[in-house]
């Protein structure tokens, strides 16, 4: 009997954590653009770093994998500042 009541709370204890624990997929934060790949934050405007945009944010080499809301991928062959 001490065996089972043992089990049962482990296994309260295990759903207990399945629940409160989040889920950790691969998917980008809610708070990354969802065009872009390594995520970039979704804000008024991002431009490439070291070009001649005004920011707020700067970022290095980017794959586009959406609409190029934020004009990084300017010959259009899917890779942003390059």
């Amino acid at each position: 009997m001490k065996f089972a009541v043992t089990l049962g709370s482990a296994v309260i204890a295990a759903f207990a954590f399945a629940i409160a624990t989040p889920a950790v997929a691969g998917a980008q934060p809610s708070n990354c653009h969802d065009s872009y790949t390594p995520c970039l934050p979704v804000v008024s405007d991002v431009d490439c770093e070291g070009g001649s945009g005004n920011g707020p944010v700067y970022t290095g080499r980017v794959t586009v994998i959406g609409p190029d809301d934020y004009g990084l991928d300017r010959d259009g062959d899917g890779i942003g500042c390059e």
